[in-house]
């Protein structure tokens, strides 16, 4: 009998990631649900014995759904994929009943490795992942159902990440000479399932950087979801105006580039949050500017490098990075930004919010890709894709 699994997960290239890594030989009937409401509602409808459960998900998240399980005690068997890797985000999930954690993007030998260690799945029988020996019987009774969900195929069709128009068919007609002329230059854009993938992958960075800074300041990160888009740098002042809250801001801007891509990495920290840095960092000093700008330093090579280093591993590119400059100290968002405004006139942006648990501490990192830089970025997304 073919085992109902849900992969919960509210990117699509993460779903799809995850139903490719599944086992050749598994028997088992996919669902999909794209936040974790949806994911307790099919729970519930029975297409959920095994549930594969993101953490970072709008509406409901992954941790949300964990207590839901357990308040309702839900039939599941739960093991959550998540590119936030910090270990306290490891021990909250099995503490609130997941067997395991699996870090992103998903390695299709640690997921066979982990459902074969639960019982869940045996190589080379097509049923032996019944859930009624799977684990313990108390997590591992199974749902009735008045008729079995049909079986999906798990061979999944990846939609074209770069969309462009059709061209018109003409009529063949005797070559006529014309004078050279350029092509006109097509508008760059950004569809829905493009920006799709480029915010999992950042997702996956975030989550890289996120553990960084938790394991040196001993502290829980809170990982947002990033905001990505392709904007005119008008409306990235805009939006980033909206964001500073009448507060002061001090900015650090590093510049990177790889074989075809090439940005800016700036990270802006709310001067109300200096002295809780230093505190976190064990600073003894008194606060003053240049105390300031070296804890502004500390955490642009703690978050810019290590985001940089979680794209280099999954676009298989190194990044060299430039040195490190201020934009200002004690200035609102808009100003800082005016400051290298100059430089850019379309970009696409990854915009990723840190905070701190129990601590008033706000700081963006702010990811712009020149628009130059698009056609090597889609083209190494797409193969990533394969």
């Amino acid at each position: 009998m073919s085992t109902p699994l849900l992969i919960c997960d509210d990117s699509n290239m993460a779903r799809k990631q995850v139903a490719r890594s599944l086992p050749d030989d598994w028997d088992v009937d996919i669902s999909f649900a794209v936040n974790g409401a949806e994911g307790i509602e099919a729970i519930k409808a029975g297409k959920g014995d095994v549930l594969l459960l993101d953490l970072n998900m709008p509406v409901m998240d992954g941790y949300q759904v964990l207590e839901t399980i357990l308040k309702e005690d839900l039939p599941t068997l739960v093991i959550v994929i998540s590119g936030d890797i910090q270990p306290e985000a490891h021990q909250r999930v099995t503490g609130l009943g997941a067997l395991d954690f699996i870090k992103k993007p998903v390695n299709k030998e640690k997921l066979t490795e982990i459902l074969s260690a639960y019982g869940i799945f045996t190589k080379g029988k097509a049923d032996a992942a019944s859930l009624d020996k799977a684990v313990s019987p108390e997590k591992a009774a199974s749902p009735g159902k008045a008729a079995s969900v049909a079986k999906e195929p798990r061979k999944v069709t990846l939609p074209p990440v770069i969309a462009e128009p059709a061209k018109a068919v003409e009529k063949a007609s005797p070559p006529v000479a014309k004078p050279p002329s350029a092509a006109p230059e097509q508008e760059l854009s950004l569809d829905p399932e493009l920006r799709d993938c480029y915010q999992e992958i950042a997702n996956v960075a975030m989550g890289r950087a996120g553990d960084l800074l938790a394991r040196i300041l001993d502290v829980f990160v809170m990982l947002p979801i990033p905001n990505v888009n392709l904007i005119e740098v008008s409306e990235l002042s805009m939006a980033l105006s909206a964001v500073e809250s009448h507060e002061s801001t001090s900015g650090i801007c590093q510049g990177f580039i790889g074989a075809g891509i090439s940005g800016e990495a700036l990270l802006i920290l709310n001067d109300s949050s200096f002295q809780d840095v230093a505190s976190l960092m064990n600073y003894q000093c008194t606060l003053d500017e240049s105390t300031e700008l070296e804890l502004l330093m500390d955490m642009a090579n703690i978050l810019i490098g290590a985001c940089l280093n979680g794209l280099s591993e999954q676009l298989d590119m190194p990044f060299s990075q430039g040195h490190p400059v201020v934009l200002g100290q004690h200035r609102k968002i808009s100003e800082l930004i005016a400051t290298n405004a100059a430089k850019w006139k379309r970009t696409l942006a990854i915009e990723i919010s840190y905070g701190i648990e129990n601590y008033p501490i706000k700081c963006d990192l702010l990811l712009l890709f020149t628009e130059e830089s698009l056609k090597t970025l889609n083209h190494k997304i797409s193969y990533l894709l394969e």
